[in-house]
């Protein structure tokens, strides 16, 4: 049953990897095997013929360069007077959010720091305090990512008014 298994892997793989395969002697005795026909030697024997029905494989197309389609007649065109009145517009409204992104990240430091200095603790049974370190924890990692979180928009913001 094994040896009928592997007769039939190996004739599945080697199905598709068959082609013509060529044998000629050279003027020094030498016998070659290769699958391109050899020109120049009339004596080049064809040993395995591959499938007939392959087709050939397809061309491959040639880039055009990307042309740029012109504009419409009809496409709203804006002055550069505007146009600079519109930049400077957007580059106070960035401006602005900076500076709301500094002053929340100032508060999310102060916000650490209180929650450095302040324990979470909760009593038990008896009356006992104990200290609740995954709870403390959980608390500053929550502050920390809402710490990076500022930090990168104003990386991103100082990156988009080019600062």
């Amino acid at each position: 049953m094994k040896r009928l298994f592997y007769v039939l892997a190996f004739v599945l793989v080697s199905s598709s990897c068959l082609a013509d395969i060529y044998k000629y002697t050279d003027s020094n005795g030498v016998t070659t095997y290769t699958n391109i026909k050899p020109e120049g030697h009339s004596k080049a024997e064809l040993v395995i013929s591959g499938p007939k029905t392959a087709e050939p494989p397809p061309v491959a197309r040639e880039k055009k360069p990307s042309a740029k389609a012109p504009s419409p007649a009809n496409f709203p065109k804006v002055d550069n007077q505007t146009q600079n009145q519109r930049d400077q517009k957007r580059r106070e409204l960035l401006m602005s959010e900076l500076e709301q992104e500094k002053q929340a990240l100032e508060h999310a430091k102060q916000l650490y720091e209180e929650a450095q200095n302040t324990p979470e603790v909760y009593k038990g049974a008896n009356g006992k305090t104990f200290r609740n370190v995954a709870k403390y924890d959980e608390k500053l990692h929550v502050i920390e990512a809402e710490i990076q979180a500022h930090e990168r928009n104003i990386e991103l913001l100082n990156k988009e008014l080019n600062l």
